[in-house]
């Protein structure tokens, strides 16, 4: 620290003047070599410290900045997360709207063959009711024309039949159902039989088991099994698919020929149903069977 003496005070009044001089000389058009150096000189002297400085105050600028826009920046992030959560809810309403439409253009494409005039449907609850096991409801009841005793498909095979209507919304059993009983025949040789729904009491476990009538009729695995048709169209329609057959049972004594039946509906996920208002003009036989497999290409 400078003392207040004579020497310091000359000192101080040349650095005032040369500041000056530089000053008025640099404030003058043009390039001045004097100027130059002092300039560069300066900054030769000052940098150092002024980048210390800088380095020193960045934290606590930084700091400021974010306390200053973090407000701001806290409302734009909400505003982000929550478009961005709107995307995601469009996204899965358009794939289950995507999935929705794939099941109605199934379901069309089977009534159309089949010749069967449906009533589409949402299967909105699944309970017990009236003694069944296996039941849904429909959003749809006698005010689009379903009445009892109608046969229930979806884009896959069948489902069940209406077992009750009420004006708005209509209750299937479905043909897993214990007490389910459905008039059913084989692709292959057209024997006839019953498709019941559970398993047979000492039979393997299965969602189905078809009987059939004739113990010497040929049965094999993977068989597929459609419904026979029942007088006037209820409670079924010919020619729905049912399942294939997974297991042949024989037992001994027996006056029929037992088999499992793994259905082509996946009850467990249903959806999109269609009541069936109208049956067709005459049987379709299989032609609503899906293609079968080549079993050569199948080896490939």
């Amino acid at each position: 620290m400078f003392r207040d003496s004579s020497k310091s005070r000359l000192i101080l009044a040349v650095l005032l003047a040369v500041t000056v001089v530089l000053l008025v000389m640099d404030v003058r058009p043009g390039t001045n070599p004097v100027t130059s150096v002092a300039r560069a000189g300066g900054e030769l002297a000052f940098s150092p410290a002024a980048a210390g400085v800088s380095w020193a105050l960045g934290p606590a600028v930084d700091l400021y900045e974010g306390i200053r826009q973090g407000a701001g920046s806290a409302e734009r992030i909400a505003e982000l997360e929550e478009a961005n959560a709107e995307l995601e809810n469009e996204l899965d309403a358009a794939r289950l709207d995507q999935g929705r439409a794939d099941q109605l253009e199934d379901m069309l494409h089977l009534s159309g063959l089949g010749g069967y005039e449906v009533v589409p449907a949402q299967a909105v609850t699944r309970v017990t009711s009236q003694g069944y096991a296996h039941t849904v409801t429909l959003d749809v009841g006698s005010d689009s024309g379903v009445t009892s005793d109608m046969t229930v498909v979806n884009g896959e095979g069948l489902v069940g039949r209406v077992v009750d209507a009420g004006p708005r919304t209509s209750t299937v059993l479905l043909a897993t159902d214990g007490t389910s009983a459905v008039g059913a025949r084989l692709e292959s040789t057209r024997k006839i039989g019953v498709v019941n729904g559970g398993a047979l009491p000492g039979g393997p476990e299965a969602e189905m088991t078809y009987e059939l009538f004739d113990m010497d009729v040929p049965v094999e695995p993977g068989d597929r099994v459609v419904t026979l048709g029942s007088h006037e169209g209820a409670p079924f329609v010919p020619g729905v698919p049912i399942g294939s057959v997974e297991e042949v049972q024989v037992s001994p004594g027996a006056l029929s020929r037992t088999a499992s039946i793994t259905p082509d509906v996946d009850f467990a996920s249903l959806d999109l149903v269609g009541v069936v208002v109208a049956g067709p003009a005459e049987d379709p036989r299989d032609s609503v069977l899906p293609n079968d497999p080549d079993p050569e290409e199948d080896d490939r």
